[in-house]
């Protein structure tokens, strides 16, 4: 019953907001391209509650190897939708989206939005050479944490500024759950666990 619960408010706040974006009025005047694109970046927002809870092992029935099996897959969905997100809105507006991409966009909330999606991209880059390029594992989970701040942040502040299709209090929710996963999942893992088992070594007989 538990689980149930943790799992029915988890996706009840990933999915409210997209199913409202989904009724806006806004909609109706956009073409196909812009949609597509612009529901790519409300479903990335609202997986990134799911992500560092998967690192973690937070949610019941998904933790130890299959939580970061699925926090891996969902990362590549992430990418992915990232790049529909971009595609859709360059097939819109090629030169908005070109200026977005090279920082003079007269609109600030497009230079957090390119500098969560290099974050992305970099992230999944590293992901998949870090073996190739002998990047140890203290090192990527110390990359791992500080680019995942960047994204939840830089994403968080790209979102909260656009006035489009999702709605405002949901919309607010959801970026304030982003940010509330990201930054208690880095805490737990990147300070409390390492200080607890300091703790642990400290307390050891023949320890001064």
């Amino acid at each position: 019953m538990r689980a149930l619960l943790i799992w029915g408010t988890v996706l009840a706040l990933i999915a409210v907001p997209v199913a409202l974006a989904a009724t806006s009025p806004l909609l109706s005047y956009r073409g196909a391209a812009y949609i597509v694109g612009g529901f790519a970046g409300i479903i990335c927002l609202s997986l990134m509650v799911l992500q560092p809870l998967l690192a973690a092992g937070y949610l019941p029935g998904a933790g130890g190897p299959r939580g970061r099996r699925w926090h891996r897959w969902l990362g590549a969905a992430l990418t992915a939708g990232v790049v529909l997100h971009v595609a859709g809105l360059y097939v819109t507006s090629p030169p908005d989206t070109m200026d977005a991409l090279m920082l003079v966009s007269p609109t600030p909330f497009s230079v957090y939005g390119v500098t969560a999606m290099w974050a992305v991209f970099l992230t999944a880059l590293l992901a998949g050479l870090r073996r190739r390029i002998g990047l140890g594992p203290r090192l990527w989970q110390q990359l791992h944490g500080v680019l995942a701040l960047v994204i939840a942040v830089s994403t968080v502040l790209h979102a909260v500024q656009i006035q489009g299709a999702m709605e405002p209090v949901t919309r607010w929710e959801l970026c304030l759950a982003v940010l509330a996963a990201t930054g208690a999942v880095l805490l737990d893992l990147r300070v409390l666990k390492p200080l607890r088992r300091w703790r642990r070594r400290a307390s050891r007989p023949g320890r001064a």
